[in-house]
């Protein structure tokens, strides 16, 4: 891709599946990038996986201090930054009737909390170096309605309309998307879902098949490259046409 070589990159929830592959894929753009998660083991494993990463930094994007920490870390680590992959993401599947407030604040703290927190550190920096591009981690469960994770649902959900915003108030100097992507093979997946259940979904797939982390980066790296120089506000849908049709399709 055009642009990245050489290009400042952080990945939040980048110690593991979709988070890991982008950071590979950036790594191969020749660019240079720090991983965020909040999993030490994770953190300890990435190290090893992929030695060429700038850093490795551990802290929970829910808690805003920690994430003012980090980005103070990355200023030491990489003098500024120039795209921010926003991914750091959890779920709970459960009954809508049985979610407890906890659980609903936890969901909303890592997916939509964090990502406003890590969003806006990276904003200022961006917004003062006059350039930057912020890629913000949606999925099709904020567009379509699917049961037993209405916590997620709307926080992701909510992950769209503060794109749109940031995209407004960061223009001309920061693009802003959000990429949607919907049933992917990562751990978190596969704790989920039986291997009955990823069958059974992938049958109802057009493309008969769950995606993989790599095809998501690919998106990833084409909207932070400057080929997408044109592309902000808007979401992109990475989910092998599940959604393309309605209630007939299902």
């Amino acid at each position: 891709m055009e642009g990245l070589n050489g290009k400042r990159v952080l990945v939040t929830g980048g110690a593991s599946g979709i988070g890991a592959a982008t950071a590979e894929r950036f790594l191969d753009e020749g660019a240079k990038v720090v991983v965020l998660d909040r999993d030490q083991l994770g953190c300890e494993r990435i190290k090893k996986t992929l030695p060429q990463l700038a850093g490795v930094i551990r802290a929970d994007v829910s808690d805003a201090g920690a994430v003012a920490d980090a980005f103070d870390e990355l200023d030491e680590m990489l003098g500024g930054l120039d795209v921010l992959i926003n991914n750091a993401g959890i779920s709970i599947r459960h009954d809508f009737l049985e979610i407890t407030a906890e659980e609903w604040r936890q969901v909303m703290d890592v997916n939509l909390n964090g990502v406003f927190y890590v969003a806006q550190q990276a904003a200022r920096r961006m917004k003062a170096a006059g350039a930057g591009v912020i890629i913000n981690t949606g999925s099709t469960n904020a567009i379509m309605g699917y049961p037993f994770y209405a916590d997620y649902n709307a926080s992701k959900a909510g992950v769209l309309e503060l794109t749109r915003s940031m995209a407004l108030e960061l223009a001309p100097d920061v693009r802003v998307v959000a990429v949607c992507p919907g049933y992917i093979m990562t751990p978190m997946q596969e704790a989920e879902y039986t291997p009955e259940m990823i069958d059974e979904v992938n049958s109802k797939i057009p493309l008969r098949r769950h995606g993989r982390p790599e095809e998501v980066a690919a998106l990833f790296a084409f909207l932070a490259s400057d080929e997408a120089a044109y592309i902000t506000g808007q979401t992109y849908i990475i989910d092998g046409g599940e959604i393309a049709g309605g209630l007939a399709s299902r």
